[in-house]
């Protein structure tokens, strides 16, 4: 008898749903987040069991290692992609995994890609140096508001570091409660300099890119740790067929559902990888900065929408060459990409 297994896992329990080949509960019950509970409910149908679908959630990682170093075949479930009959009147935690396991029976259930264990580490310390630096961005802003406020004068980021206990007494006006917002901020930025330094370092040691991902250094705008970011958070590139995929993976594609020739409205925008997309917009920002040819793309662009659009075409260009130039191991052509 071919039996088909669906876990809706949660914070700190799991529901496991056990269906034969007729959709005939065998089994249904909720456990706590405990992997030896879950693989001791699983070993009296271990032998007839086909398949384990699992929800993709933010703590999967030890309930799929683990199953799978059990010797199950293990399916991380697209949750953003599973169907539920919008007409029940009642559903609940077991009602979804018998959901998922009736869809893992049927073939048609939506799957994810399962990142291999001994890579994630580095992804992960990756993403920590993206949230610094965006946290690092967020005080160089608060302190750019501070100062244009009280001075009428604008600051460039790279002089905001340097300022001294005299350059932010004149912008201050000798108000020592307004100079302490901007030294708060100033030693928080300073700190976030040393720990994403730190990250760079152990980054570096332990990792580099891959030859098939060694090209994005050609692409303006990527240097080394963007080039590592997009390597890690894309994986392999085997599961984007087209160029198109991997663009709105990166979320550099409008989100729309039309009919009739009509906008009906839009689709779940945040569906993709938002490290992913976070890339390409430092990316597109430093491009514009450096390129001439992209500047002026990004120029033409704003003048017809805004600075935040633009910014996302320049980011959605530079995924779809940063595609090319990985799947054909071809150098960025920026007058191909930003005709």
């Amino acid at each position: 008898m071919r039996l088909y297994v669906g876990i809706d896992l949660h914070s700190n329990n799991s529901v496991l749903a056990i269906l034969d080949e007729n959709d005939k509960a065998m089994y249904e019950q909720r456990h706590p987040n405990d992997l030896k509970v879950i693989l001791k409910q699983l070993a009296p149908h271990r032998k007839n069991i086909q398949a384990i679908a699992v929800e993709s959630t933010y703590n999967w990682y030890w309930l799929v290692d683990g199953l799978m170093e059990a010797g199950y075949t293990v399916k991380l479930v697209n949750t953003v992609a599973v169907k539920t009959y919008d007409g029940l009147k009642y559903s609940s935690d077991e009602h979804d995994a018998r959901h998922l396991a009736h869809l893992l029976r049927l073939g048609i259930l939506p799957t994810g890609y399962i990142y291999p264990k001994q890579e994630r580490a580095v992804r992960d310390l990756l993403r920590k140096r993206a949230q610094l630096v965006r946290n690092h961005t967020v005080h160089i802003l608060s302190i750019q508001n501070l100062v244009i406020r009280n001075s009428g004068k604008g600051i460039a980021g790279a002089a905001i570091v340097k300022l001294d206990d005299a350059a932010i007494g004149r912008i201050c006006g000798g108000d020592d409660t307004l100079a302490l917002a901007i030294k708060s901020s100033l030693v928080v930025l300073r700190c976030l300099n040393e720990q994403i330094a730190e990250l760079e370092r152990v980054i570096l040691g332990k990792a580099r890119l891959k030859p098939e991902f060694r090209k994005l250094l050609t692409v303006h705008g990527i240097g080394e740790m963007l080039g590592m970011t997009i390597m890690y958070e894309a994986g392999s590139m085997e599961r984007f067929a087209r160029v198109g995929q991997f663009a709105s993976y990166a979320r550099c594609v409008a989100s729309s559902r039309w009919s009739n020739g009509k906008k009906k409205g839009e689709g779940n925008r945040k569906n993709g990888n938002k490290y992913l997309a976070w890339a390409f917009i430092e990316a597109a920002h430093y491009a514009v900065r450096y390129n001439e040819r992209i500047r002026k793309f990004y120029q033409r662009k704003q003048a017809k929408t805004n600075k935040f659009v633009a910014a996302k075409a320049v980011a959605h260009k530079l995924a779809r060459a940063c595609y090319h130039v990985i799947k054909d191991q071809t150098p960025f052509d920026e007058a191909r990409a930003f005709a």
